[in-house]
C-alpha cells in the first residue's frame, strides 16, 4: 500500500465527513477510476463490480461509446434550453419509440422525475376522462423514487411515517394478489403502477397471468397501466424492456438507470392517446439537453448492436446455475431473478456482513434486506468474471456462515 495514497485517502475522507451532507452509511474508501467490470479506489485496490452503480453502468465503467458521444456532442451543443428542439433529442426519441410499443417520450434526469411525470399523466387523465379520479394503486415493497410523491407511491413500510404529510392518493396492495388489487380499484382510481420485477424490494417478479389480468382489469375500468422499468429496462432482464416478457403493453413506461450508462438520464414513454399535457403542465430545465440525448442514444444503440440483452439472459442463467451449485453447501434458498437482476436468500440475517467481507476481498454486491443478496452487474459481464464473483462469494460465505 502506498503511504502517500493512504494519506490522500485519509484527507479525502476527512473532507467528505466535513462537507458532504449525510444521507447514507458509506465505507471508508474513495473510488477513483473504473474500466469495464472493475473499479479502483484511491489506494489502488481493485473491485469486481456486481452492483453496477445500482444497475446504472449498463456498459461497464468508462465505455468508449459514452466518451465519444460526450466529446463529439460537447463540441457542437451542450444545452439549448428545453424551449427548443435539438437534433439528438429528436433522434433519441425516434430510437426509443421505434424499439418499443410507445409513441411519445419525455426526457428527464432521474427515475423519480420520470415517475413523477407518469403520476402527473395518470392524474391528468383521471381529471379529464374519469370524473376527477386521482388514486394510483402500487405494490407493497415497491420502490418508485425519493421525491415526496414517489416516496408516497413507494410501498416501503419504514417510509410510512417519514416527511409527513405525504402526497395523498396512493393505495398499496400485496404483489401478485389479484383479488386485493381488484378490491382496491374504485371510482377514484386512475392508474395501477408497478415494477415488473421489484428491485429494491428484493428482486420479486410479477407473475405472467397476474400481469395479463391487470391489463384486462385496466381495459375494463378504463384506467392506466404504468410500468416502472427504471431498474428493469434497457436490456437488464434479457429483453430490451421487461414488458416484452409478458405479452402485454403498458400505457406508460418509465426508464432511467441503465439508459444513460452512468450519465444522469431518464425517460417517460406513453401511447399517443395519453399525450394530454398542456403547455406548462410538465417540464424541466435539463429535459432533453443535447449532451444527455447524445449519450442515451449511444448507450441504447450499443446495447442493441451488441445484443447485450441476450448476454444478460445468458449470463443471468449462468449466475443462477452457479448459485444453485453452491446452494446446498451454504443453505441458500429462493434463487431468483430475470437476466442480470438476481437475488437469493441467506439462511441467516447476515447480508451486511457478507457485503462487507466481499468488499474487503474486492467484490461489490448488495444486500437490500438483512437476509437477501442482490446482484446487478453491467450487461457486459462475461463467464470468467462470473466465476471470479462466485469464488469470492463462496470464500466469504464459508467464513461468515460458520461464525
Amino acid at each position: 500500500m502506498n503511504s502517500e495514497s493512504t494519506r490522500d485517502t485519509e484527507s479525502l475522507l476527512k473532507e467528505a465527513n466535513k462537507s458532504i451532507l449525510f444521507t447514507t452509511n458509506r465505507p471508508n474508501l474513495v473510488m477513483e477510476k473504473g474500466k469495464g467490470m472493475y473499479l479502483w479506489d484511491t489506494n489502488g485496490k481493485k473491485y469486481l463490480d456486481f452492483i453496477g452503480g445500482w444497475a446504472v453502468t449498463s456498459l461497464g465503467h468508462c465505455p468508449e461509446v459514452i466518451l465519444t458521444a460526450l466529446v463529439q456532442q460537447s463540441a457542437k451543443l451542450i444545452n439549448a434550453s428545453p424551449a427548443f428542439y435539438n437534433v439528438p433529442m429528436i433522434e433519441f426519441a425516434k430510437l426509443l419509440t421505434d424499439k418499443s410499443c410507445f409513441d411519445k417520450v419525455f426526457f428527464a434526469s432521474t427515475g423519480a422525475e420520470a415517475n413523477e411525470g407518469a403520476i402527473k399523466i395518470a392524474r391528468k387523465y383521471g381529471a379529464k376522462f374519469l370524473n376527477g379520479a386521482y388514486e394510483i394503486i402500487t405494490a407493497i415493497d415497491s420502490f418508485h423514487g425519493r421525491t415526496l410523491a414517489t416516496m408516497s407511491a413507494t410501498g416501503k413500510q419504514k417510509w410510512e411515517s417519514l416527511f409527513e404529510p405525504k402526497v395523498q392518493g396512493f393505495k398499496h396492495v400485496p404483489q401478485n394478489d389479484l383479488i386485493a388489487i381488484q378490491k382496491a380499484v374504485s371510482a377514484n382510481t386512475c392508474a395501477i403502477m408497478l415494477e415488473p420485477v421489484q428491485g429494491e424490494g428484493g428482486v420479486f417478479e410479477l407473475e405472467k397471468n397476474y400481469i395479463r389480468s391487470l391489463r384486462e382489469l385496466c381495459n375494463e375500468k378504463n384506467i392506466l397501466l404504468v410500468f416502472d422499468e427504471v431498474q428493469t429496462g434497457i436490456g437488464r432482464t434479457g429483453k430490451l424492456f421487461a414488458y416484452e416478457h409478458y405479452g402485454i403493453e403498458p400505457d406508460i413506461m418509465t426508464l432511467a438507470k441503465g439508459i444513460g450508462g452512468g450519465y444522469p438520464l431518464a425517460a417517460l414513454l406513453t401511447k399517443e392517446k395519453f399525450d394530454i399535457f398542456e403547455a406548462g403542465d410538465q417540464g424541466g430545465t435539463y429535459s432533453s439537453q443535447p449532451l444527455g440525448m447524445a449519450v442515451g442514444k449511444a448507450v441504447v444503440n450499443e446495447i442493441i448492436d451488441k445484443n447485450l440483452s441476450k448476454n444478460a439472459e445468458k449470463q443471468g442463467e449462468y449466475i443462477r446455475h452457479q448459485l444453485v451449485s453452491i446452494a446446498s453447501k451454504f443453505k441458500l434458498t429462493n434463487i431468483r431473478g430475470k437476466g442480470l437482476l438476481i437475488a437469493f436468500d441467506l439462511p441467516v440475517e447476515k447480508g451486511s456482513k457478507v457485503v462487507s467481507e466481499c468488499q474487503k476481498r474486492g467484490l461489490l454486491i448488495n444486500s437490500p434486506r438483512p437476509a437477501y443478496i442482490r446482484l446487478m452487474p453491467p450487461l457486459i459481464v462475461t463467464f470468467p468474471e462470473v466465476d471470479e464473483m462466485i469464488a469470492i462469494l463462496s470464500d466469504v460465505l464459508t467464513e461468515v456462515l460458520s461464525e
